[in-house]
């Protein structure tokens, strides 16, 4: 069912366009990789991230022992965990914060996330769902739940959520880069090509909205205007990287007969 809500807010409070693009993996719904294919979103903010995930491991993980009814403690330390590679754990430390605190939409989405994050997919959705309201909408969980339907295979109602955090974040890069991952794995490739088109050249600085726009170039078979935008004002020892990562990435879906999208991974989750 399409999500109802009300028209956008004019306080409503825009985020960095580098807003997480969560990186999805080899396989149709794998979630981990150690190269960049596809980069998605599960709209976290990009205040949410930390410069040392793994000294903020140790902080709030004494404090979330010491408490584990300190909301901001779980989310800091299930964000460390998730970015650490910890999923399953930031699982568990914000289903047990969640439960003390079973009204707190902020630690409610960040349940959710990790939950998609360690790949299940259904839960997520609905514990997304318990944190949205729509008497106040946020973006960035209409995204995040958008993302996790595209994960079940359902296109259709996934961009229904995309369209509806897009009305309220007009031009989100992070939103548009979901719409197109959305119709890399549908392989409706032109439409993927529109939606990461506008996000790059709204938010070109941002790697993985920078990778999309290459996958989804190379995946057209413009390698050349691909590699344009894979080496683009990096070093070149980073260009060489991407353009090696890219054209890696397309050899194994030649090989796979075209009958899996390789989608990326978290390298983070926030």
């Amino acid at each position: 069912m399409r999500p109802k809500f009300p028209r956008k807010s004019s306080h409503v409070r825009r985020v960095a366009p580098t807003a997480a693009c969560v990186i999805l993996a080899m396989g149709l719904w794998g979630c981990q990789t150690s190269g960049p294919d596809i980069t998605g979103s599960l709209g976290e903010k990009a205040e949410a991230r930390s410069a040392d995930p793994r000294r903020d491991l140790e902080t709030y993980r004494e404090r979330f022992k010491a408490n584990p009814k300190d909301s901001e403690a779980a989310l800091k330390y299930g964000r460390a965990l998730r970015a650490t590679g910890q999923k399953s754990q930031a699982v568990a430390v914000l289903e047990q914060a969640s439960m003390s605190n079973p009204s707190n939409r902020t630690l409610l989405a960040g349940y959710g996330r990790a939950l998609a994050d360690n790949g299940n997919f259904q839960q997520a959705f609905d514990v997304l769902g318990r944190a949205h309201k729509p008497e106040d909408p946020d973006w960035s969980i209409l995204s995040a739940q958008g993302a996790t339907l595209d994960q079940l295979g359902r296109f259709d109602e996934a961009r229904q959520y995309y369209a509806s955090a897009l009305k309220i974040a007009p031009d989100e890069p992070s939103v548009l880069c979901n719409l197109g991952l959305s119709y890399i794995l549908s392989k409706e490739l032109p439409k993927a090509d529109e939606a990461l088109r506008r996000a790059y050249s709204l938010a070109g600085s941002d790697p993985r909205i920078r990778a999309n726009r290459a996958l989804v170039l190379g995946l057209q078979g413009r390698m050349n205007e691909a590699e344009v935008i894979a080496k683009a004002d990096l070093p070149p020892d980073e260009a060489a990287a991407n353009v090696s990562a890219l054209k890696q990435m397309l050899a194994r879906k030649q090989a796979s007969g075209g009958e899996k999208m390789p989608v990326a991974s978290t390298k983070r989750g926030d």
